[in-house]
């Protein structure tokens, strides 16, 4: 068994948090291991929870959409959600939760290392820059411990905001360009101290 399928594993039968108690399936992630594009989403819902597979609601649809738009199946690259299982009615996923799945998303990005990894709606940006918006930071990648994060609105507001579908396909656009752009020397940058993404 790989150490991946070994990481899955864990995620499936764990009891850290209150939410294994209401989960029908944990939702790992899936996707290629060696994607030059991981998705972070904020958490499964209710199709999802069915499925043990993120994105396969209506939000699931606009990003197999998106990826199509720009060449891409969901077979091409990582996809996963900062928690792992559902929480009650979808509601936000609260701070302990989200910290409970911490080590199991930071281990998925470093044996995935993807090229660019795409921070999809608040809750994820949050995660790595906390107490900034995302509508302000949108469609402008970041630079931290060397990786590439590319904030954007999370594929759900556009169900919610028909007007959101156009700003999110062209910042969905610029993808490719991303991982095709070596882009600045990391050493040039300076990160945020108080911030950890490995």
């Amino acid at each position: 068994m790989s150490d991946f399928d070994t990481l899955v594993n864990e995620i499936k039968v764990c009891h850290q948090c209150a939410l294994s108690s209401k989960r029908t399936n944990a939702v790992p992630g899936e996707g290629a291991l060696t994607a030059d594009i991981m998705f972070i989403g904020e958490a499964p819902g209710f199709r999802e929870d069915q499925l043990a597979r993120p994105f396969v609601g209506p939000a699931g649809k606009f990003l197999d959409e998106l990826l199509s738009g720009i060449g891409l199946r969901r077979d091409d690259v990582y996809i996963t959600n900062m928690v792992k299982c559902r929480p009650p009615n979808n509601r936000d996923p609260l701070p302990e939760e989200m910290a409970s799945c911490k080590t199991y998303l930071e281990r998925q990005i470093k044996m995935i290392g993807p090229s660019v990894i795409v921070l999809l709606g608040r809750h994820s940006f949050a995660r790595f820059f906390p107490g900034e918006s995302i509508g302000k930071a949108r469609g402008r990648p970041r630079l931290l411990n060397g990786l590439k994060l590319f904030p954007m609105y999370h594929p759900a507001a556009a169900l919610h905001n028909p007007a959101l579908r156009p700003v999110i396909s062209q910042d969905f656009k610029r993808l490719k360009d991303l991982i095709a752009d070596p882009g600045p020397n990391p050493a040039t940058f300076v990160e945020p101290e108080q911030l950890s993404l490995l």
